[in-house]
């Protein structure tokens, strides 16, 4: 067995303290960090998207964290429980995923969340390999460890059942599936968002069932996305950890002004004493916010791209947003003959239909060489350049 060095205040600090909401139990924990035995550290994600935001590399940097101290991180990919849909925090009911979407999730999934977690020191699973060799009587015995009152007790349980929504079976599973994760891996420490509470206390139930040691438990804050609501693929509020730079630095800019200080806490390495200056210079009106979120940007952008990307795509920002010139590179779109603005916003997939192209043009959220165009019918002149909403550029090109 490995023996690590006990870890600093500091590293123990920013461990059990930047960024979590609850530690279950806080005292063992500390006890076994202190001890100078490598922990067992899991987190686990459902591929239910393609790609992972940095809401989500929030518990990735966490894990992270306990690798830096030289602790066992297990990343797994639960292919298997995406099918069954995790119910936490849902106001409905998940639909199950195919194996055909999850495949197509996963593709990239290790790359990404490479760029977090050193994988040469770290352990790689996809949940499937034990769980679809669970039988019903095995899942049986599991099911006995919890009851219907229990499941219920969720907060989104609770409030469906009293919408008169349905629950269903298959996402009651959903905790066993998890906990029985900790079992094949023999956590000794499972990271989860706080919404995941639950299904990390059911890691702690089915350990016991089998006999192991019960993990101890970290869950850390949940960030909102750029329009202030939870961060969600779903809501499209979310700012990859794969998108292109210039794209990521504008996301971020956009965050609404009360996040910034929460956006440095969870998203960046910034130390909390700087974090606090910059909240207290913004608040007494020494530091403008656009100014607080250009450091932001450029701290978000150089984790994902480095430093000298970022650099670059806050000088494009600059560019474009304050000085109003066009940005250095565009997208193209060609077209053969002439067409009005609504074709051209569908087939370049600006809009994804007829409908909400209208929408957007009759909203003034269309210019077209720096002018607000409302007419549908606008015939699109070659070499135009059209901007929709505040950072996306398509330069028109007629074939010769």
């Amino acid at each position: 067995m490995k023996s690590l060095r006990k870890p600093s205040k500091a590293e123990l600090h920013n461990l059990l303290d930047r960024g979590v909401t609850n530690i279950i139990d806080r005292a063992h924990l500390e006890k076994s960090l202190n001890s100078g035995k490598q922990l067992r550290v899991k987190l686990g994600f459902d591929p239910t998207g393609g790609k992972i935001h940095i809401g989500r590399a929030i518990i990735l940097r966490k894990l992270r964290d306990f690798q830096m101290l030289g602790h066992k991180v297990i990343f797994i990919v639960g292919d298997f429980t995406a099918r069954i849909g995790d119910p936490s925090d849902k106001l409905s009911k998940r639909p199950m995923l195919s194996k055909e979407q999850i495949k197509k999730n996963i593709k990239n999934y290790k790359s990404q969340v490479g760029k977090i977690i050193d994988f040469k020191k770290a352990e790689f699973s996809f949940n499937s390999k034990w769980l679809k060799k669970l039988d019903f009587e095995e899942i049986g015995e599991l099911a006995e460890s919890f009851s219907i009152q229990q499941m219920l007790e969720r907060r989104n349980f609770s409030d469906r059942v009293k919408k008169g929504e349905e629950i269903s079976l298959r996402e009651l599973l959903y905790p066993l599936m998890q906990g029985y994760d900790s079992v094949a891996v023999k956590a000794d420490v499972e990271l989860g968002g706080f919404d995941q509470l639950f299904n990390l206390h059911a890691g702690r139930v089915i350990q016991r069932h089998y006999g192991q040691k019960e993990q101890d438990i970290l869950t850390c804050e949940m960030l909102e996305g750029t329009d202030g609501r939870k961060m969600s693929t779903s809501w499209g509020n979310v700012i990859n950890i794969v998108d292109e730079p210039n794209d990521m630095f504008g996301k971020v800019m956009a965050v609404r002004d009360e996040l910034i200080s929460k956006y440095f806490l969870l998203c960046t390495d910034v130390p909390e004493n700087e974090i606090k200056k910059i909240q207290n210079d913004t608040k007494a009106g020494k530091l403008n916010p656009r100014d607080a979120k250009l450091r932001l940007a450029r701290e978000i952008v150089s984790i994902y791209h480095g430093e000298n990307v970022a650099k670059k795509a806050e000088e494009e920002f600059t560019k474009v947003f304050s000085k109003k010139e066009l940005p250095s590179k565009m997208e193209q779109f060609k077209l053969s003959s002439p067409k009005d603005l609504v074709y051209i916003l569908v087939n370049s997939k600006i809009s994804p239909s007829k409908s909400e192209a209208w929408r957007l043009i009759k909203q003034g959220g269309i210019k077209i060489d720096n002018k607000v165009i409302k007419d549908p019918k606008h015939q699109v002149s070659d070499d135009s350049v059209i901007q929709a909403g505040k950072r996306h550029f398509l330069k028109i090109f007629y074939k010769k």
